[in-house]
């Protein structure tokens, strides 16, 4: 799954990598959790960058915290889910990233690997995302990331990855007359050749800390000499 993830881009970088009009001031994030706003660029609106919710809530759902539960997609099953469906036909996004964590199981201890492009290069995931009617009868605008098979390397660490796309198929993925079945070939995993890992602190398991010390390689404390 992708559950946490960073982007510490400065936003020229993002607006050059994406095409974009015009990119808003933004802080450099290092914990984005589930729930909270996000950036992302949609079909409709493919040159500007939106905020949404991570967590998809679809149009239909009587409860809104079925996005809790809806922050993946799983690309297998998008065109049979009925929560994914009509998403993947007509509403796909851009999910901007420039890394994320995993955590490798190791006994009964976790412990977080930070996962990211060898050359530190800015990418894309792919998402879908939707649009909810609160009960005051304002728009919501939601969000999902969707995972695949790993790669060699992330298998280390989870059973599933984020489907992270290729620059050249940026356009590809939100152009709203590409067929189903060139979509789905956009599911392959990424090169492990061009991706790197390491482990990080577990301060990042609480999503209350938001800082660059989250992404630097853990160093176990040194031992203090009882002498």
């Amino acid at each position: 799954m992708c559950g946490r993830y960073t982007l510490t881009a400065e936003p020229e970088v993002i607006q050059k990598t994406f095409d974009l009009d015009t990119v808003p001031d933004m802080r450099p994030r290092y914990n984005i959790a589930p729930s909270q706003k996000v950036p992302v660029i949609t079909n409709n609106q493919p040159k500007s960058l939106s905020f949404f919710q991570w967590g998809l809530i679809p149009s239909w759902s009587k409860d809104p915290s079925i996005g809790s539960r809806m922050i993946n997609a799983r690309s297998e099953t998008l065109d049979q889910k009925p929560s994914f469906k009509q998403a993947f036909a007509k509403r796909r996004c851009l999910v901007p990233i420039d890394g994320f964590y995993e955590w490798r199981k190791e006994g009964n201890q976790k412990y977080p690997m930070y996962v990211h492009l060898k050359e530190r290069e800015l990418f894309a995931a792919a998402g879908l995302w939707e649009t909810w009617k609160t009960p005051e009868g304002e728009n919501l605008h939601t969000c999902t990331i969707i995972t695949a098979e790993p790669n060699e390397l992330v298998s280390q660490f989870h059973h599933r990855m984020a489907v992270i796309l290729s620059s050249e198929n940026y356009a590809t993925w939100l152009a709203d007359d590409t067929p189903a079945d060139a979509l789905k070939s956009l599911f392959e995993p990424y090169p492990p050749e061009k991706m790197a890992a390491y482990e990080v602190s577990k301060m990042v398991n609480n999503t209350a800390n938001d800082s660059p010390q989250l992404i630097e390689p853990y160093q176990a404390p040194t031992q203090k000499s009882l002498f």
